[in-house]
């Protein structure tokens, strides 16, 4: 057995179908919509860090390896919506930080604004799975407790902007307190 099939305490580790031993979904586990957030998220960490325009990021993400595996309709509204509604979008995010927002890794910061974009412009996603899906983002991509920031912003806002939704999902015994 390799080392990277033990834990720390020498047990080897159980694997879960779809995801690799650190917990990760597996590429192949992905739908198109995970990775078109996968894509959004990269492409808007690139706008958040070297301030690029969303043309020349797009044109570049679209050459990235697998991008033809990713929903690219879901991928140009999370990436061109972002970046349009960006001070929107952080208007609603920075009452609930306990930092300033330029202390937030773009990592985190371009994840809350998928969140945000989608809670706002993609109704078709369940509150929970925009949650969800980017409290994983942050795990794969960004700091250690990276995701429980994401995790806190997004649920405080989620009943602000899906009320309705979360309303029924917290009377159905499903929402998280």
């Amino acid at each position: 057995m390799t080392d990277d099939t033990k834990e720390s305490s020498g047990k080897p580790r159980q694997s879960r179908a779809g995801l690799t031993s650190t917990g990760a979904r597996k590429a192949s586990a992905k739908s198109t919509r995970s990775r078109a957030r996968e894509f959004a998220l990269q492409a808007l960490y690139q706008h958040l860090v070297g301030h690029n325009d969303a043309a020349s990021i797009d044109q570049f993400t679209r050459d990235l390896a697998g991008f033809h595996k990713a929903d690219a309709a879901h991928y140009d509204a999370l990436l061109h919506g972002s970046i349009a509604a960006a001070d929107q979008l952080d208007a609603l995010i920075v009452p609930l930080l306990d930092r300033k927002l330029e202390e937030i890794s773009p990592v985190e910061h371009a994840a809350m604004w998928i969140g945000v974009y989608e809670f706002q412009n993609c109704l078709d996603v369940p509150w929970r799975v925009v949650l969800n899906e980017c409290i994983e983002l942050a795990k794969e991509f960004g700091g250690t407790d990276g995701h429980k920031y994401v995790n806190a912003v997004l649920n405080g806002l989620a009943p602000q902007l899906r009320p309705a939704e979360v309303e029924a999902d917290r009377a159905s015994g499903k929402a998280r307190p």
